[in-house]
């Protein structure tokens, strides 16, 4: 569902609207059930020569492991009005590597700090930052362009900082006409793009495709972005009332992403509304000091891991050396070992110097108790041995 437009501050106050969507212990089993429930649609078809994107055939998930185990978390604390005077902090990390496929053809961006970046003249009060991931497909060159232009065509708009969220939408506009006015870039080149805005404490989330963007708040997963499978729901219902189809999975035939910037010899002419949408959903939410970490990464990640995994690999890793670089290049050596067929792209954004906290889970006391009925029941038991 898309967020309605609010207007930002240029920047300590806080956006309304926004939402506040604990360490693992205890831990038992029958959670790869529980991870193959929520992602359901694991493997992808076979690549053809038209231009299709990844493939996936049916990729083999490892052994669950002990991480994987259900486990016990506390339930979220709710904000406080403490939590106007907290400022994160913002230090990432990330990862890359081609995985068996025989490009590269993902890029990403990583800006801790956004006014340093784009200098002053933006008038940005508070501490910003930006995040990015493209995957691509068809060649790199769609992925290439947006890494290097979508935040200038943000920055640049006039909507931005009073209107971030339409100075975003019509970034990914701007970014896609370019790729078909570009000469020197193949319009057969596509990518998906998924960005993170900080500022402050406010994160504006923007995805069109199927890379993901999960917070992790005290131990728990929170999905804040949503795959654009031809397939979803949504999705399907829009391609089909624009005159699109879906074969095998695949929009037309030949795209395993509903949503992405380029792929100009899939779309119509430009301003039309075809099958294949540019148009970014974005969410919003405010920083709170329990949202810890986000993990942004490309399909391939998500095609053999679950969110609440992920969350669970990242929280114990920054515990033992706290350096989200490390905890990308595990994000992505996991999925290797689960035998992902993609390229791999991570991206780790902590928004504390601190490691996470270790969460102590209270122990109940359980009273046990017989009654008067049971009780001469087992004096009868008890008498006939």
């Amino acid at each position: 569902m898309m967020v309605p437009e609010t207007n930002m501050l240029p920047f300590n106050g806080e956006m309304e609207n926004g939402f506040c969507k604990e360490d693992l212990s205890d831990i038992e089993e029958n959670q790869e059930e529980l991870d193959q429930s929520s992602q359901s649609n694991i493997g992808k078809p076979p690549r053809n020569t038209t231009g299709m994107r990844h493939c996936i055939s049916q990729a083999t998930l490892a052994g669950a492991s002990p991480l994987e185990s259900p486990t016990q978390i506390l339930p979220p604390k709710s904000s406080s009005s403490n939590d106007s005077g907290y400022v994160p902090i913002f230090r990432s990390g990330s990862y890359s590597e081609i995985g068996p496929k025989p490009n590269m053809e993902d890029e990403h961006i990583c800006i801790n700090d956004l006014c340093k970046h784009i200098g002053s003249s933006k008038g940005l009060l508070s501490p910003g930052a930006f995040y990015g991931v493209f995957d691509g497909h068809g060649g790199i060159d769609a992925a290439s362009f947006t890494q290097k232009n979508l935040l200038s065509f943000i920055v640049e708009d006039t909507h931005f900082p009073s209107m971030v969220k339409r100075a975003i939408r019509n970034a990914f506009v701007k970014a896609d006409y370019a790729l078909a006015d570009t000469q020197s870039l193949d319009n057969t080149s596509g990518t998906t793009a998924l960005t993170a805005l900080i500022l402050g404490r406010t994160m504006l989330i923007a995805n069109a495709g199927d890379s993901r963007a999960v917070l992790g708040k005290r131990g728990r997963a929170i999905e804040l972005s949503k795959d654009h499978k031809p397939n979803t729901t949504s999705e399907k219902l829009r391609i089909e009332k624009l005159g699109g189809v879906i074969y095998d999975g695949y929009l037309n035939g030949q795209l395993s992403v509903a949503r992405a910037l380029g792929d100009w010899h899939i779309k119509g002419p430009k301003g039309s509304k075809g099958p294949l949408s540019s148009e970014p959903e974005l969410e919003e939410l405010i920083l709170s000091e329990e949202d810890e970490f986000l993990i942004m990464g490309c399909d391939g990640l998500w095609d053999v891991m679950s969110s609440q995994y992920a969350v669970t690999i990242v929280r114990k890793e920054l515990m033992l050396h706290n350096d989200p670089e490390r905890c990308s290049k595990e994000l992505v050596r996991e999925a290797l070992k689960r035998n992902t067929c993609d390229n791999l792209t991570v991206l780790v954004v902590c928004f504390s110097h601190d490691p996470p906290p270790r969460i102590e889970i209270p122990r109940t006391q359980r009273k046990r108790s017989i009654s008067a009925e049971g009780l001469d029941l087992l004096k009868g038991v008890l008498s006939d041995i």
